[in-house]
């Protein structure tokens, strides 16, 4: 019982930070003011990940893709936590 409230927890975590790093693509597509409360508080959940990876990811062009590997790498550290606890 314990391991499937977990397993949810853990999956739901990371859907919502997922969730959040495209709604700061999204914000900076449509010109969201950053200092919207929404876009403070989804700025400052993501840019622990974020940051990081800009200093590694150079821009392609004009386009920033650290979202799209955050997300990817989000995925698979997601889907590796979740095997571990289903083995439990």
């Amino acid at each position: 019982m314990i391991r499937v409230v977990f397993y949810n927890a853990v999956d739901l975590f990371f859907n919502l930070w997922c969730l959040a790093i495209l709604a700061r693509v999204f914000f900076s597509w449509f010109g969201i003011s950053p200092y919207h409360l929404a876009a403070r508080f989804v700025f400052r959940i993501t840019e622990p990940i974020l940051a990081p990876l800009r200093r590694v990811i150079p821009p392609i062009g004009m386009v920033d893709i650290t979202p799209a590997v955050a997300i990817v790498a989000l995925q698979i550290v997601k889907g590796v936590i979740l095997q571990v606890v289903g083995r439990i």
